[in-house]
This record gives structure tokens, sequence and C-alpha cells, in this order.
């Protein structure tokens, strides 16, 4: 009988230390693992292909609009116009332009305009790539 309540005691405080261990499984990687977090802007070892894939576009400047934080740059790409967005920034008409290849919102309402933009691409930033 004491052998009955002691191996029962002993299974129940197995099957508690089992419950308890699966539920406090670690979610990061075990520390004897070498893992390389990738963080946005750090540099990579010297030979290490980029892991960003970033499409560029180039445009010329047609005409800008500035608002409280913002620019609209209407841009000329080939016969065809568009606009994008940024953060304020100084360019001038007829100067050529880089900035991120980002998809267009449709349809976009600047209330601060009181107009709505057929399609506007709000990007980063712009670079200067020639004046006029």
């Amino acid at each position: 009988m004491k052998h009955n309540a002691l191996i029962s005691a002993l299974s129940l405080l197995a099957l508690t230390v089992c419950v308890d261990s699966a539920a406090q499984e670690p979610t990061v990687p075990p520390a004897n693992k070498s893992y390389m977090p990738i963080v946005p802007g750090a540099a990579l070892p010297p030979g290490h292909p980029s892991t960003e894939v970033e499409k560029m576009e180039t445009g010329t400047v047609v005409s800008t609009i500035d608002v409280s934080g913002f620019t609209y740059i209407e841009i000329q790409q080939g016969h065809d116009t568009r606009w994008i967005a940024t953060g304020t920034t100084g360019v001038k008409k007829g100067e050529v332009i880089k900035f991120e290849s980002i998809p267009p919102v449709e349809n976009f309402k600047s209330k601060k305009l009181n107009r709505t933009f057929p399609s506007v691409s709000f990007v980063n930033s712009v670079t200067v790539v020639n004046g006029k």
C-alpha cells in the first residue's frame, strides 16, 4: 500500500513538472546557437550581398506644392506625369530627382489642400540627380 501511494505521488509530481515545463518553453533561440538578427540600416559583413531589394525611379519635377511637413511633387516620366509626396524638401521645377518605387495611393484626399489626387506615392525621400 505504501508503494502504491509513493508511486502515485511520484507520478503526480512528474506529471506536474512536465506540464509546467511545457508551458514555459522558451520562445527565443537557445543561448548556445548563433543567430545574427537583421536590423534595418545595420552594416552587413564585407562581401555580403544586399538584403534589400529597392527599385529606384527618376523623374523631372514639373511642379511642387508645400504644406506643413510635406511637399507634393508632380513629376514627368517619359510622356506621363504623376504625383509623389515626401517630407518637406526644396526641389525645384526642372530638376531630375531619384526616389524609391512605392505603389501609389489611389484617389488620395488631402485635407490640408482640399484636393483629391488621382494617385500619389508617399516616398521616404528624394535625391536631386541633375539640376536644370
